[in-house]
C-alpha cells in the first residue's frame, strides 16, 4: 500500500463575535449534531463488533455534556468570543488539565476530549468530519487513533494503520482486531516524517512497516497474502471440526459476542458456543435501562441460535470506568479503573442487577447450556452478595439453578483462586484487565501501553494458579481476553491447562486450526519454560512467529 498521514489539523476560526445569543445557538446546534454523529458511530460499532467497544465511543459523547466544559465555553462567548474560538479554547484547556493530572488513567482521557471537541469544532466551522479521500490500499499512520476514528475507516480502501502511541491491548488495537483490520501500535515515530504516497508494506504479524519495498519484496508479500487467503479458506472449511491436539486433548474454542447477530456469525464460523456475551449491547444507545421482558427475550434469542447443549456465558452488566450510561449517573472518579465498575455498579444499584438476573434465569430454558458470570469480582464478599441476590431471585421465579462463575481479572482473585473455586462454578480469565492490574500499567497509556503484554511471566503465574486451583475442585477455566487469539500465546495457554479459549468471531477458525497442530505434552513443557522467564520478551522468543 501507500502511506497516508493522519493529522489533527487546526481549523482557522474568528476570535470575536457581536451577538452572544447567536453564538450560543450555534454552539448548541453543533453539540447536538456531534452528539448524534458519535452515537450513530457507536450504534454502527455495536453491529460490527460488540457493545463494549461501542460504549467507549458513546463515552466520547458524554464529554459534550460535561458542565465544566460547557461553562468554560459559554463564559468565553459571554465575554465576546465567537462560538468556534470559545469552544476550541474550552476543550483544549479541559484536555490540558486532564493531561496534567498525576493519575495516568485520567490523563489518557485527554485524547478522548480532544477527539470529541474537534468534531464539534468542525461542525461549527463547516469542516465536518467525513471520510478522507483515500487511495486503494492506504496505510494510515498517526500518533494515535481513537475508537471513533477506527470505526469511521473505509475498509474497502484502508489496508491497515500504524500508530506511534498505544499498545496491543489498547482499545483501538482490540477494535482493529475485531474489525479484522491489520494494525500496529507503538512503532518508530519517524514514520510520521514519511511523505504522502510512500510505498510501504504493513506487516501486522511481525509488527513492522517496511518502507519502499523492492520489487522482490512486493512479489513475496503478494504471494504471502495469497497463501494467507488460502489458509483462511481452509480453516473456515474445517472450522466445525473439534479443536483436538495431536495427542487427544480437546480445547473448547468459543466466541466473544455482543449481539444476536454476533451469535449467528459465531455459529457460521464454527464456534463451539459463546464464552462471553457482553450484555452491555442492551444497555447502550438508549435513554432508559432495558426491562426484564426485553432482556429475557434477547438472551433467549441468542440461546436458540446455538446448538442444544453448547455453552452460553452471559456476563452481567459491565460498566463504569470508561464505559458510562446516561441514565446511570456516576460521579467523576479520581481513578475510574479502580473505582465503581463491573459488579460494584450492580451491587450499588441492585434494582439494575436484579432485573438482569431475573431475565437471565428466565432465558435458561431456551436451549443452550446457559451460565451467568459476574465481572470485576475482587473479594469473596462481593461474590457472595451477588450470588445471594441470584439465589433469592431464582427462588422467587421457581426455576432451576444455573452455574454461576466469575471473571478473573483482578489479581486478588487469582491469588485466592483456591477459595473462590470452592464457591464459584467456573472461572473466565479476562487477560486484558488482569494484565494491566498486575503490571500497574494502563493499557491505553500513550507511553506504557506497548509494555502491557499478557505473556508477562507474572500474569502467566496468576493464570497457572487459577487453573490449578479450579481443576483441583473440578471447575473449568476459560480465557476471554485478547490473549486467547494471540498465536504466540495459544500454546502456552493450552499448556497451562486452560479448558476453553473465547475469542473474537473472525479468529475462531484460525484458533481451532492452531490447536489441532499442537501437542498437549509439548505445550505443557513450553508453559513451564515460560513461567521461568524473566519478561514477556523472553516468553515470546520461546515461540517464534510462524512464517506464512
Amino acid at each position: 500500500g501507500t502511506i497516508v498521514q493522519v493529522r489533527r489539523d487546526d481549523v482557522a476560526v474568528p476570535a470575536d463575535a457581536s451577538d452572544k445569543h447567536e453564538e450560543r445557538r450555534l454552539l448548541n446546534a453543533a453539540l447536538d449534531r456531534a452528539d448524534l454523529h458519535l452515537r450513530a458511530l457507536a450504534d454502527s460499532l455495536a453491529e460490527q463488533t460488540d457493545a463494549g467497544h461501542a460504549g467507549i465511543v458513546a463515552a466520547h459523547a458524554e464529554f459534550l455534556s460535561d458542565p465544566e466544559l460547557l461553562d468554560l465555553a459559554t463564559s468565553a462567548i459571554d465575554a465576546g468570543r465567537s462560538a468556534p474560538f470559545a469552544w476550541r479554547a474550552a476543550y483544549e484547556a479541559y484536555a490540558d488539565r486532564l493531561a496534567g493530572l498525576p493519575n495516568p488513567v485520567l490523563a489518557s482521557r485527554a485524547a478522548d476530549v480532544r477527539d470529541a471537541g474537534l468534531r464539534v469544532l468542525r461542525e461549527l466551522t463547516g469542516h465536518r468530519m467525513g471520510r478522507q479521500d483515500l487511495p486503494l490500499g492506504a496505510i494510515l499512520v498517526a500518533e494515535d487513533l481513537t475508537p471513533s476514528d477506527a470505526a469511521s475507516l473505509d475498509r474497502t480502501r484502508v489496508a491497515g494503520f500504524a500508530t506511534t502511541k498505544g499498545g496491543s491491548s489498547s482499545h483501538v488495537a482490540m477494535l482493529a482486531r475485531s474489525l479484522d483490520i491489520p494494525a500496529i501500535a507503538g512503532i518508530d515515530p519517524r514514520v510520521l516524517d514519511l511523505p504522502e504516497g510512500t510505498p510501504a508494506i504493513l506487516d501486522g504479524f511481525r509488527g513492522v512497516v517496511r518502507i519502499d519495498p523492492s520489487p522482490d519484496e512486493r512479489v513475496r508479500v503478494t504471494e504471502r497474502r495469497r497463501r494467507l487467503a488460502e489458509r483462511r479458506e481452509r480453516e473456515l472449511a474445517e472450522a466445525f471440526e473439534p479443536a483436538l491436539t495431536t495427542d487427544g486433548r480437546r480445547v473448547g474454542v468459543v466466541a466473544n459476542i455482543g449481539s444476536p447477530q454476533d451469535a449467528r456469525d459465531a455459529t457460521a464460523h464454527g464456534a463451539d458456543g459463546v464464552g462471553l456475551l457482553r450484555s452491555e449491547f442492551l444497555f447502550f444507545g438508549r435513554p432508559t435501562a432495558p426491562g426484564e421482558d426485553e432482556q429475557a427475550a434477547l438472551y433467549a434469542e441468542v440461546a436458540r441460535t446455538l446448538d442444544p447443549g453448547q455453552p452460553l456465558v452471559i456476563r452481567t452488566l459491565d460498566v463504569g470506568g470508561d464505559k458510562r450510561l446516561p441514565y446511570l449517573p456516576m460521579p467523576r472518579e479520581e481513578n475510574p479503573s479502580l473505582g465503581e465498575r463491573g459488579i460494584r455498579v450492580g451491587l450499588a444499584r441492585p434494582e439494575i442487577l436484579r432485573t438482569q438476573v431475573r431475565a437471565i434465569l428466565r432465558a435458561a430454558s431456551a436451549g443452550a447450556w446457559l451460565r451467568m458470570m459476574f465481572p470485576m469480582i475482587a473479594t469473596l464478599r462481593d461474590f457472595r452478595r451477588a450470588r445471594e441476590l441470584v439465589e433469592a431471585e431464582r427462588r422467587s421465579l421457581g426455576v432451576p439453578r444455573v452455574p454461576i462463575g466469575i471473571m478473573v481479572e483482578v489479581p486478588s482473585v487469582a491469588l485466592l483462586a483456591d477459595r473462590f473455586a470452592e464457591e464459584a462454578d467456573f472461572f473466565s480469565i479476562g487477560t486484558n484487565d488482569l494484565t494491566q492490574y498486575t503490571l500497574a500499567m494502563d493499557r491505553g497509556h500513550p507511553k506504557l501501553a506497548p509494555q502491557v503484554d499478557g505473556l508477562d511471566p507474572a500474569v502467566l503465574r496468576l493464570i497457572a494458579d487459577a487453573v490449578r486451583a479450579a481443576h483441583e475442585r473440578d471447575r473449568w477455566v476459560g480465557i476471554c481476553g485478547g490473549l486467547g487469539a494471540d498465536p504466540q500465546a495459544v500454546p502456552v495457554l493450552v499448556g497451562l491447562g486452560v479448558d476453553e479459549l473465547s475469542v473474537t468471531v473472525p479468529t475462531v477458525p484460525a484458533v481451532k486450526s492452531q490447536v489441532r497442530e499442537l501437542s498437549f505434552g509439548q505445550c505443557q513443557e513450553l508453559a513451564q519454560r515460560a513461567l521461568r522467564c524473566d519478561a514477556a520478551e523472553g516468553v515470546r522468543r520461546l515461540i517464534p512467529a510462524k512464517e506464512m
